[in-house]
């Protein structure tokens, strides 16, 4: 009696069918939105990388630039430093008396201060600028960088 009832349960059961078209479909979605989200993936990296390449290209340039400048700056003051050197010389050289040595060169010290605080101030702006110069494309594409993460 409990084998007809056990066939007779078994009989009775339903099993799902399984429809493989429907699984295929899911599948297939599933696997098209990933494709999708790994292009969109791949143009933002390659928009970035772009971005970051043109940013480090600038970045090289204006270097380049500032530092021509730089040394410009340098071969200038070498020149005036050289030039007030020789002229100190010949003065030194036509001098008389000690009295004007001393004079001569007294006044030749205070000029060669004063000159090479001129020179630092000129060269504290040319750094200065040159910093803020090489610094700003790569500071511009971080800042557009933080802005496109915020709005994703």
């Amino acid at each position: 009696m409990s084998r007809t009832k056990t066939a007779e349960t078994i009989e009775n059961v339903e099993f799902p069918s399984f429809d493989a078209s429907k699984a295929t479909d899911q599948i297939r979605a599933f696997a098209e939105k990933g494709v999708e989200q790994s292009k969109e993936a791949y143009a933002k990296l390659k928009t970035g990388a772009e971005e970051t390449q043109k940013a480090l290209e600038s970045t090289y340039e204006t270097a380049k630039t500032v530092s021509n400048d730089l040394s410009l700056k340098t071969i200038s003051a070498l020149r005036a430093n050289a030039e007030a050197g020789f002229s100190h010389l010949e003065a030194l050289i036509g001098a008389k008396s000690l009295s004007e040595v001393v004079e001569l060169q007294t006044a030749f010290l205070r000029k060669r201060v004063e000159s090479t605080v001129e020179q630092a101030k000129d060269f504290q702006a040319v750094a200065s600028k040159a910093a803020e110069d090489v610094s700003k494309p790569i500071k511009t594409a971080f800042e557009n960088a933080m802005k496109e993460i915020k709005v994703a």
